[in-house]
């Protein structure tokens, strides 16, 4: 029992050091970890001193292993491993099962999902409502999470998980509500294509963002692109000052102001430019509890 006195790594730190060893970029590590960088990098520097030794070898470009942390990355995960199995067995029988829902959407104002959840109001289900896509699938792997709604599928580990089609979300165009095309009902992007397009970064949702820029880049007139905003409030401010417009998913598409309007796309726009809604359990996923809530939530889903 002497190893109860002795200081050991803390598992914060193991797993700081195995999302490092992953994405060899420590800027990535923290995302994968939901922190920010300086945090993360506190974690390896007080697991290199308590082992006396370097891990990685850092210049201004790159990241590596040393020969001590690639041995150190083979043990890490084992131990990692084991203790995420211990877990996972010790709530093997728990009735509680947690629902991560992405904040790209509001699952309130989706008739499909919202009808599904109404069926659960009898289950002991946890909802979180406050992560993009890529923070729930790695909440889910984690296990901090049993289901989760994510827009579009990944772009990779897509063997970690299963996936089942949902629903479809449709995305909208918020545009100044003085410009010729909010005249129209339904309206085309070519009508619009004078505004630039305020648009989200790859890293955000690399998924939907291939999805939409293999649709743009058919496109027979060029479509300008400008960084959206964290803040869809200050988006929305600046599109009803004439200053660019927006796609939307529909459910999203509530905040009024005086000059911004919302329209419907064109049918040969909104076949391309919507959002895939699916429901994520891990693919060794044996809880009864979970894949009969998982039965019920897909039971109700419209069909492709």
């Amino acid at each position: 029992m002497n190893y109860l006195n002795r200081k050991l790594p803390t598992i914060k730190q193991l797993q700081c050091f195995l999302a490092v060893a992953y994405e060899l970029n420590f800027r990535r590590a923290a995302e994968r970890m939901l922190m920010t960088q300086p945090p993360l990098t506190r974690q390896i520097q007080c697991l290199e001193e308590m082992l006396d030794c370097s891990l990685f070898t850092r210049n201004t470009h790159q990241v590596y292993l040393t020969e001590v942390g690639v041995q150190f990355e083979k043990q890490a995960r084992e131990l990692i491993n084991q203790l995420a199995h211990l877990v996972r067995e010790i709530n093997r029988e728990s009735c509680t099962v947690r629902i991560g829902i992405t904040r790209t959407l509001d699952s309130n104002l989706i008739p499909s999902i919202y009808s599904a959840f109404k069926l659960l109001d009898d289950t002991n289900v946890i909802f979180s409502h406050q992560l993009v896509s890529k923070q729930l699938l790695q909440m889910l792997g984690s296990g901090k999470l049993d289901i989760a709604l994510v827009g579009e599928k990944p772009l990779s580990h897509l063997q970690e998980f299963s996936f089942y089609w949902l629903s479809r979300e449709p995305l909208m165009l918020a545009l100044p509500s003085f410009h010729p095309a909010s005249l129209k009902e339904r309206v085309l992007l070519q009508d619009v294509a004078d505004l630039p397009l305020y648009w989200f970064s790859r890293r955000a949702n690399p998924g939907l963002y291939g999805k939409c820029e293999t649709y743009f880049q058919q496109l027979p007139f060029p479509l300008k692109r400008i960084p959206k905003p964290d803040d869809s409030l200050i988006m929305l401010a600046n599109i009803a000052r004439g200053k660019g417009m927006a796609l939307m998913p529909q459910s999203m598409c509530v905040s009024m102001r005086e000059g911004l309007c919302y329209r419907k796309l064109d049918k040969s726009d909104n076949e391309k430019l919507n959002i895939d809604i699916y429901l994520v359990i891990r693919s060794n996923e044996h809880r009864d509890n979970v894949l009969h809530i998982t039965q019920k939530l897909l039971a109700i889903s419209p069909k492709n």
